[in-house]
């Protein structure tokens, strides 16, 4: 059955499962701005991990690593609670015993269900709250693992979408030792610590919405993790955003904050005397979500060639990697920088490595270049299933009441150009199309001067001239629409007998058709042609491509070396049975096979850093 049938079982099932977010309907666009705003302003003033200090906060230790000869499995899952069929396939992978996927050579490779499961950021869409919470999250994770014998141990960091709320409902999820399912949560804050076997660390750090570090969280790190670090230890870092992506882009501060806590917290400590003291760790391995794709950038060592594009298998190399394919919608690839100098050279930190550290992009990412930019067309395509107009119903309505009211206004200018009152017998005058052109060649001529006026006025605040803002486009390219729509009423030849009320009417419905299929076409065309900034992320929200999804699943080897698995689901399940939990509620289980493979052969890490 499908998502909208399981929803009749709301009751027996203990959740109701959602469909995917639509990012471009006008619900969810106003909810979100109105949230991200609200977040921005009050954030420092509603802090919650200020008042996290009165919970007491162990350090807290993996399940069975003391005791199993394999080593520990560890799963990694970021950007998870959105829609029911993404969710719950992902939760299902996660939730087998046992995976068999092809590995190098055509070896079969078996991974082990991780005993530690981390949720890193975002895990419910499109704001947090109670209910949301268990809709999207803990409802489908509590049914595709209901019973199991090792009680996985699940952390979880908080993301953006965490934070909408001040993180109240994250809290109350997460930091009560309420299991979800047979996952147990231990944490107690939105911040942890976890001591691995082999002298491996997890960190997972909350710099509430990139801003910074709060100091109940420093000294929580400072307790647990900085006293505790030995020479040759290896630290996992997770963090909710990949600010190391950020910083190679448009913000060469973003990875600041990181980096400090990198210097300041695990390559070195301050010693009972007060000074500080190296402590010979290293952070081997950085995760993110946020951004819903898979990439992994590598760092560069001097033994590297200097202009090598794909660098070859090192274990000795650090590893950045983001892998968002939790649940959400499908993210690009192919805008993401070849390489990372980290921190950059012109970033506002005092205290940085000099030289920076050289990260460069690996080969294998997922989606692949050449599918990303594929994908990423089918915003515009109406031949594609996931053509903004077809995607985005709701979207359409809008740009349909839009262009009815542009079209009242434009009306009633053409009116006043040829020297009429009412704007119907503007439209149904003998020759109006004659006078459409003269005024649609004034409409040009203005929109040309405030264009004119922009440069203009560029150059004399001695900056570079440049083309009208991207909003400007959107509104011009909207307003040629609405002529447009104008231009196709003057030239119908409406009988003189009919009222003018119908002649209005149907007037009216000609530009709700034009402005909900061209004018919402035109700006699939503005979103897709626009580079860089939070539009162009657009081109793939307003798609919510549900399908390639996946996760990562980490082996802490009995020798001491990481072994980095990227997994993913090419397509994911949209057609569940109903079965009987073991707590007596009704679960869904997939009727159809879920298949996983490899995104790139496993990535081998070694807990020590490179040294000269």
């Amino acid at each position: 059955m499908k998502v909208r049938e399981l929803r009749e079982h709301a009751k027996e099932l203990g959740f109701t499962p959602q469909e995917q977010v639509r990012w471009l309907a006008p619900k969810e666009l106003a909810r979100t701005a109105i949230k991200v705003v609200l977040a921005g302003v009050f954030a420092g003033y509603s802090d919650k991990r200020e008042l996290q200090e009165v919970f007491p906060a162990d350090l807290l230790k993996a399940p069975l690593a003391e005791h199993d000869a394999r080593g520990i499995w560890i799963d990694y899952v970021a950007d998870l609670g959105d829609g029911f069929d993404a969710t719950s396939s992902v939760a299902c992978t996660l939730a087998k015993e046992e995976l068999a996927v092809e590995g190098p050579g055509s070896a079969l490779l078996r991974l082990s269900r991780g005993s530690l499961l981390v949720l890193g950021g975002d895990e419910v869409y499109p704001a947090a709250s109670a209910t949301e919470y268990e809709d999207r999250m803990t409802g489908p994770y509590r049914s595709a693992l209901p019973l199991a014998d090792d009680q996985p141990l699940m952390v979880a960091l908080p993301g953006n979408h965490d934070w909408y709320d001040g993180l109240t409902a994250f809290l109350r999820m997460f930091t009560q030792q309420r299991p979800i399912g047979a996952w147990q949560t231990r944490q107690t804050r939105s911040y942890f610590c976890v001591q691995l076997p082999k002298g491996w660390w997890l960190v997972g750090l909350d710099s509430q919405l990139g801003s910074y570090f709060d100091d109940p969280q420093l000294r929580y790190f400072e307790k647990h993790l900085s006293v505790n670090l030995k020479g040759g230890d290896g630290v996992i870092v997770c963090s909710a955003k990949p600010t190391w992506v950020e910083s190679g882009g448009h913000d060469a501060n973003a990875f600041n904050a990181l980096h400090w806590f990198d210097r300041n917290y695990i390559r070195s400590r301050v010693g009972p005397n007060g000074k500080r003291t190296s402590t010979n760790a290293s952070v081997r391995l950085w995760l993110t979500g946020d951004m819903h794709h898979y990439a992994r950038y590598a760092e560069r060592l001097p033994s590297d060639p200097p202009d090598a594009e794909d660098l070859p298998p090192d274990p000795r190399r650090r590893q950045m990697v983001t892998c968002g394919l939790g649940g959400a919608f499908l993210a690009a690839t192919h805008g993401l920088p070849a390489a990372l100098p980290l921190p950059p050279r012109e970033s506002r930190l005092r205290d940085k490595d000099d030289p920076p550290l050289e990260f460069a992009r690996a080969q294998k990412t997922y989606p692949d270049i050449d599918t990303s930019r594929r994908l990423a067309r089918g915003i515009v395509s109406p031949w594609s299933r996931y053509w903004l107009p077809r995607r985005n119903t709701g979207f359409v309505k809008l740009a349909a009441a839009l262009h009815v009211g542009l079209y009242l206004l434009t009306s009633f200018l053409f009116a006043l150009a040829v020297g009429m009152l009412r704007p119907v017998d503007a439209v149904r005058k003998h020759g109006a199309h004659d006078d459409f052109w003269g005024f649609a060649g004034v409409c040009l001529i203005v929109a040309s001067a405030l264009i004119a006026l922009g440069f203009l006025g560029r150059l004399v605040l001695r900056r570079r001239a440049a083309p009208p803002s991207g909003p400007a486009v959107a509104a011009l390219s909207q307003a040629a629409v609405a002529l447009a729509a104008l231009a196709v009423t003057v030239t119908i030849p409406f009988p003189r007998s009919w009222d003018g009320w119908v002649v209005l009417l149907l007037c009216l419905a000609i530009a709700a058709v034009l402005g909900a299929v061209v004018g919402s076409g035109v700006f699939a065309l503005w979103v897709f042609f626009t580079r860089g900034g939070e539009v162009a992320k657009w081109q793939m929200s307003g798609q919510s491509i549900e399908d390639h999804k996946g996760f990562l699943r980490l082996h802490v080897a009995p020798d001491g070396n990481l072994m980095l698995y990227p997994l993913v689901l090419e397509r994911i399940c949209r057609d569940w049975d109903l079965a009987d939990g073991p707590d007596g509620r009704t679960r869904p289980v997939p009727a159809e096979m879920l298949a996983v493979r490899l995104i790139e052969d496993p990535v081998v890490i070694s807990r020590g850093a490179w040294t000269p």
